[in-house]
C-alpha cells in the first residue's frame, strides 16, 4: 500500500481580494525542477502528474495539512486546481472562519509564503541526474490536499524508497540504510549494468551530499 507523502514549494502564495471574497493563489508544485536532497536522492514532478487525480479526486485545501483547518474543497468550487506551464496552480476562496481570516492576514503580511501538496504515488520512475545522482520522477500521483504552509515540510525518505524497493525487488531496509548514508547510487548504478568499479571510478562529478531528511523543497 502506498504511503502518504508531502512536498513543499517555495513559490510565493498571494492574497487577492474581490469584494468580500479573499482568495489565496499559488502553486502547490512546480514541474521539472529538482528538489533538495531528500535522503540520498532528488526528485522532480513530471508535467501531467496531476491530470488524472484532478478529474477523479475531491481534493481539499488545508492549512499546514491540518484537517481541522479546511480552507476549500474541489467539489464545492471553493478550491480550483489547474495544471499550467509552471506546475499545479491553485485558487482557494478563503472561508469566513477564524482560521480563514487569520490566514488571510498572515498572507497579506507575508508571514506565510510556502505551499505544499499531500499525495500518494501512483506511478514514479527512478533514474539519474546528469551528475549521476539518484533521481525519482513523480509521473502520476493521487492528491489528498494542497494549500499554504508555515514551514517547509520535513520528508520521510522511507515512503519514496518503498516504491523503489517494490519496483526493483530490493530490500527496503537496505535502501533506507544506503539513503541515510548518502550512498543510494552504489546500489542503483549496478542495477543499470555498471560494475562496482564503474560506480567508484566513472569520472563523473559527484554532487555535494546534503544530510538526509532536511526537507522537500522545490525551489
Amino acid at each position: 500500500m502506498n504511503i502518504f507523502e508531502r512536498r513543499t514549494t517555495t513559490q510565493t502564495v498571494e492574497l487577492r481580494a474581490k469584494g468580500d471574497v479573499r482568495t489565496a493563489v499559488g502553486h502547490a508544485a512546480v514541474f521539472g525542477r529538482l528538489s533538495q536532497n531528500l535522503g540520498g536522492f532528488v526528485e522532480t514532478v513530471a508535467a501531467g502528474a496531476f491530470t488524472k487525480t484532478m478529474e477523479e479526486q475531491d481534493i481539499r485545501a488545508l492549512f499546514n495539512h491540518n484537517e481541522d483547518h479546511v480552507l476549500g474543497r474541489a467539489q464545492s468550487g471553493t478550491l480550483r486546481l489547474v495544471e499550467d506551464d509552471e506546475g499545479l496552480a491553485y485558487e482557494i476562496d478563503l472561508p469566513d472562519t477564524s482560521s480563514g481570516r487569520d490566514l488571510a492576514v498572515s498572507l497579506e503580511r507575508g508571514d506565510v509564503t510556502g505551499s505544499s501538496f499531500g499525495f500518494r504515488v501512483v506511478e514514479d520512475e527512478w533514474g539519474e541526474t546528469e551528475q549521476g545522482f539518484p533521481l525519482r520522477t513523480l509521473k502520476q500521483v493521487s492528491l489528498r490536499d494542497v494549500g499554504p504552509v508555515t514551514f517547509p515540510a520535513y520528508t520521510d525518505s522511507r515512503a519514496a524508497l518503498r516504491s523503489l524497493a517494490e519496483a526493483r525487488s530490493l530490500d527496503l531496509d537496505t535502501l533506507v540504510a544506503a539513503s541515510d548514508a548518502g550512498d543510494l547510487r552504489s546500489i542503483l548504478v549496478p542495477l543499470a549494468g555498471a560494475s562496482p568499479d564503474d560506480v567508484e571510478d566513472d569520472g563523473r562529478e559527484q554532487p555535494t551530499v546534503i544530510p538526509a531528511r532536511i526537507g522537500g523543497l522545490y525551489s
